[in-house]
């Protein structure tokens, strides 16, 4: 960005300033009936100069994640509650239908002890478990990265590999494609089973039906919001037994009714009953 560009940037901030501080000064000569909230700074997506977020319209991204500067978001992704994803000294690539889940730290390296500028690039497919933090390193597609894990500078997870929860990686370390590593430092454990590497990939698939359902309910206005209440309380299900000894039949309505998708189990039974 040019010298034109950051002062118009600046102007732009503190005209935001000046917003704020008018409001303060409002409050204050309420007297008596002085109320002041206060406005949340959190913003989901946030640029940094000239490095703003590239991320796909298909996306969830939770209100409450934050993705900054230099990062691009695949189509199908999902970037959930409490994660951060800053792109400022160096940039986050993240492919398609991958799922960085709740509290997770994606960050890049601007230098190291072994002098090596690394982005942070995560494949297709891959999930990233809950509280993962990942630094400078590489995750080829369906690949897992386990809750807790945290991979240093120059680590590479190939595809189909999986590193264990609480798993601490060493930098330049690589983990080839179809191996568990876990420990502190993270060692060899074993070989994953077919059953697993296909858990890789249904994983992904699971958390890409799971965040459209929050994205949908993250979009709903407060009146909609407001309504299901009311008809969660009108329609509450009380024990089966119960109704069938009243002879009641409770129908749900169906803005209370989760897509197959989610449930799959509920598909199948459906499924059975009718056969």
């Amino acid at each position: 960005m040019g010298t034109l560009g950051r002062a118009i940037y600046s102007v732009g901030f503190w005209i935001r300033e000046t917003g704020q501080a008018i409001d303060r000064l409002g409050s204050r000569l309420q007297g008596g009936y002085y109320f002041q909230e206060q406005l949340s700074r959190h913003r989901t997506l946030m640029n940094i100069f000239d490095k703003a977020p590239v991320i796909d319209k298909d996306v969830f991204v939770a209100p409450s994640a934050s993705i900054v500067g230099d990062v691009q978001v695949g189509k199908g992704s999902s970037i959930w509650y409490g994660s951060v994803l800053r792109g400022d000294v160096n940039s986050i690539r993240v492919g398609s239908g991958t799922n960085i889940q709740d509290n997770s730290l994606v960050h890049v390296a601007k230098s190291n002890l072994s002098g090596k500028v690394l982005p942070t690039i995560i494949g297709d497919n891959v999930t990233v478990g809950h509280s993962a933090v990942l630094h400078g390193c590489t995750v080829e597609d369906e690949a897992f990265v386990g809750m807790g894990a945290i991979l240093l500078d120059g680590v590479v997870v190939e595809k189909n590999a999986m590193v264990a929860a609480g798993a601490l990686v060493r930098q330049n370390t690589r983990i080839p494609s179809g191996e568990v590593w876990a420990g502190n430092p993270a060692k060899f454990l074993r070989k994953l089973t077919d059953e697993e590497i296909a858990f890789i990939s249904q994983s992904a698939t699971n958390y890409n039906n799971l965040a459209q359902v929050h994205a949908a309910e993250n979009s709903k206005p407060f009146e909609e919001i407001e309504f299901e209440k009311v008809l969660r309380k009108k329609y509450a299900r009380k024990d089966e037994e119960y109704d069938s000894m009243l002879g009641v039949v409770r129908e749900i309505p169906p803005e209370l009714i989760l897509p197959d998708n989610v449930l799959p189990d509920k598909a199948k039974k459906a499924l059975n009953q009718s056969s």
